[in-house]
């Protein structure tokens, strides 16, 4: 998982990558690296954040019109200066970068060393450029053995691949993994997503599977495996370099936070009509598949699954159909039952996450229907589906997803609504309250976002735990637990989100009065159900922070620290409730002096399994 950005053309590529790199390195920021040409391929690599190689950049004051560089995220081997990418081949003739995990790397590699190839890093990367040069060695030409490279790597690989033989070019080859060719006035780049792309050209060509994409000065061809020759799409990106700057915030995440009121707004406007009724383009060409479908299934990863998660509650609740939600990681080892008749909701930010494809894979062959929800436009999972969604939130470079998250309940919301519209399940005066709300509930999100002093002193208690408890009860619960991933994920500290009515069958041997709870207890049908858990938990000198109705002050004299927020229909509240759990990993994460947008361990979109 990393970033790869790569330019040919008349300005200095060296500068383009290195801001490239930059944009990019919420994919992958343990190490990054960069080749050039000038006279012969020069290659520096550095373990650490993108800033250590620009510093040395600007120490060696170099030039070069053609340059390849990546950030990683580590997979195979430490971060250090040996491991990271651009990887060499030993004659120095060939240097390549790689998104994705070559599967089959160990027994390549010790078919190499058995010919005497001596390997210098940990990677699985460096087989790449090694076997590059063995194969010309048997006597492909350089096109040829890219071509070969198909049989004999198993995995998910985008590679940008420069060689001296051929100096005044660039070649990409992509299988799994995400590509993007931009295409400015006398000059490329090639890309893992638009961001390093858009202050040079909004002209973009998403590239496909099995297609190899030879770059030259004043030209780029794109061939097929099969030998073919594409006649790409070239698309316009709507996308602003205003969009990837944090204007003024602190950090991406906060910015993105703060984004919501209009992210949501984004993803329902032209979607809902002065009459209520729903205007979704893939749903309405996808509609007798979930009209007549015998189950839903959805499948996400992190923050995907658990938007999913909650959209079961309310897809089951309108539309009466039998509604499952799953692990992508998990889905294809557990030899699921899928038949003709299931339709599968596949839910990615990125569009890129490799579980996920694999499992919309999975579920394609044993014949059912696909609709994506996605983030990104032209991203592979778009593409794999039969129909789908975009849910309009922009780009979102926090790694911690936040504005994405709500973006992507809006979308499922219609979803549901449009489905129980079409199969008469719900009252249909009780479906225009639910889609009047929805059209409205941006502004309540607004209203939250004013709150940040109270919940910064929260934090600040917080920030003092070794393990935090999240509870939830019935569509609350996914986003408790939503609300443990974000802390556990910025602030490193111990949290697990539970099922407010299981409490009492484990977790309540956790409490103690330094391990706070927070519970998402509002004025709904499990009111007096979550009372009881504030009082079993305050009885056992647990503190407890309570995300309450406006106004209840009932429950909040039972707590030691609550946040309020605007009553909303129940359905449609979980959109409200997990804004102050993001504030408050925030705001934790800010006191304990973290690395906000670059957690540890953690990358941006997960594009290995």
């Amino acid at each position: 998982m990393c970033g790869i950005v790569a330019y040919l053309g008349d300005k200095n590529g060296i500068d383009v990558v290195i801001n490239g790199l930059k944009r990019l390195e919420y994919r992958g920021y343990d190490s990054s690296g960069i080749s050039f040409y000038d006279n012969k391929i020069h290659t520096l690599k550095r373990k650490g954040e993108v800033s250590v190689l620009s510093d040395l950049v600007n120490e060696l004051n170099i030039k070069g019109k053609t340059a390849i560089g990546h950030t990683r995220w580590a997979t195979h081997g430490e971060p250090s200066n040996t491991n990271a990418h651009p990887h060499n081949s030993p004659n120095n003739k060939i240097t390549v970068v790689h998104n994705g995990i070559i599967e089959n790397y160990f027994e390549l590699k010790s078919t190499l060393i058995k010919n005497g190839y001596k390997f210098k890093s940990e990677t699985d990367t460096e087989i790449i450029p090694i076997l590059i040069q063995e194969l010309q060695q048997q006597g492909y030409s350089f096109l040829d053995a890219l071509k070969e490279l198909k049989n004999h790597l198993i995995g998910a690989y985008a590679l940008v691949i420069m060689t001296e033989e051929f100096p005044n070019q660039l070649f990409g080859l992509k299988k799994g993994s995400p590509m993007v060719l931009g295409i400015g006035k006398n000059e490329f780049l090639l890309a893992s997503d638009p961001s390093p792309i858009i202050e040079h050209t909004k002209q973009v060509i998403y590239i496909n599977d099995d297609e190899i994409v030879v770059l030259s000065k004043n030209n780029f061809e794109i061939i097929q495996l099969e030998d073919k020759q594409r006649n790409p799409i070239i698309e316009t990106l709507d996308l602003e370099v205003e969009m990837i700057e944090k204007n003024g915030y602190d950090h991406f995440m906060l910015k993105e936070i703060f984004e919501q009121p209009k992210t949501i707004y984004d993803s329902l406007r032209g979607r809902i009509s002065s009459d209520y009724q729903i205007k979704l383009g893939g749903i309405d060409k996808f509609a007798p598949h979930l009209f007549n479908a015998n189950r839903l299934i959805i499948i996400g990863c992190g923050t995907s699954y658990y938007a999913g998660f909650t959209a079961q509650y309310f897809l089951e609740f309108l539309t009466r159909i039998p509604t499952q939600i799953e692990f992508a990681s998990e889905f294809r080892y557990k030899n699921p039952i899928i038949s003709s008749g299931d339709a599968i909701i596949a839910i990615s930010q990125s569009g890129e996450t490799a579980d996920t494809k694999v499992a919309i894979e999975e579920a394609k062959i044993k014949g059912a229907s696909i609709f994506g929800v996605c983030n990104v436009v032209g991203s592979s999972i778009a593409r794999m589906a039969h129909e789908g969604a975009y849910t309009h939130a922009g780009i979102e470079i926090g790694v911690a997803s936040t504005k994405a998250f709500t973006a992507q309940l809006s979308v499922l919301f219609l979803i549901a609504i449009k489905i129980a519209q079409m199969r008469k399940t719900y009252e249909q005066s009780k479906l225009d309250e639910l889609t009047k709300e929805l059209s409205n509930i941006n502004k309540k999100v607004d209203l939250i976002l004013k709150q940040t002093e109270n919940i910064q002193n929260i934090s600040k208690e917080l920030a003092k735990a070794k393990s935090i408890l999240f509870l939830g009860r019935g569509i609350q619960y996914p986003i408790a637990m939503e609300g443990a991933l974000k802390m556990k994920e910025i602030t490193y500290i111990h949290s697990e989100g539970f099922a407010s009515g299981e409490m009492k069958h484990g977790p309540i041997a956790l409490i103690e009065s330094n391990t706070p709870t927070i519970i998402i207890c509002l004025k709904d049908e499990n009111y007096l159900k979550n009372l009881s858990n504030i009082k079993e938990i305050k009885s056992r000198k647990g503190k407890v922070i309570g995300i309450i109705t406006q106004g209840d002050n009932r429950t909040k004299e039972l707590l030691d620290f609550c946040i309020e927020i605007p009553n909303a229909l129940s359905l449609i509240a979980p959109i409200l409730s997990v804004i102050p759990l993001q504030l408050l990993s925030y705001y934790t994460a800010r006191e304990l002096g973290n690395n906000i947008d670059k957690p540890r361990n953690l990358a941006k979109s997960v594009t290995v399994e």
